[in-house]
């Protein structure tokens, strides 16, 4: 049974500062492209990265996968593939008095069920790239890399 009950921000930055979040990435396969988000917060702030957010407590990540397309994207989404587990490690953050971030993010390829989407408060924008692009935060250049047979954009 997930436990949506928020944790308070002292205890949570002493967690971030502390211990990995356990996370989930979503590489958005949508018309021929891949929907990335310009980050407004840290880390990555101001990148173009993939939607993502962290697995609560008592939920698994295939239901955190489908919770943050809802909640980042608007959309419900089919799991076509999961690719991993990534280290991300962090110099920044979005906790007042946390140093870094150490994420064990795993990351899925998706496909939308339906193609509205709303942006978040995470995102400025969301914006679906027909083709690779120079500034492509790098854990987003390794998902690609690792998409069997490398992503192809149509």
């Amino acid at each position: 049974m997930r436990e949506d009950r928020p944790i308070p921000r002292d205890e949570y930055a002493t967690i971030a500062e502390h211990v990995p979040i356990v996370s989930v990435d979503l590489l958005v396969r949508m018309d021929g492209g891949l929907v990335l988000g310009k980050r407004t917060n840290e880390p990555a702030k101001g990148e173009w990265f993939v939607p993502g957010g962290s697995v609560l407590k008592g939920e698994t990540r295939e239901e955190a996968v489908h919770r943050v397309a809802r909640e980042e994207l608007g959309c419900d989404v089919v799991i076509d593939q999961c690719l991993g587990v990534y280290d991300h490690f962090y110099d920044a953050a979005a906790s007042e008095g946390v140093e870094s971030k150490q994420y064990l993010a795993t990351a899925y390829v998706v496909t939308p069920t339906d193609d509205v989407f709303c942006s978040d408060n995470q995102h400025t924008e969301l914006r679906t790239f027909q083709e690779p692009f120079d500034g492509v935060h790098k854990y987003v250049e390794r998902y690609l890399d690792d998409i069997e047979g490398g992503y192809q954009f149509e």
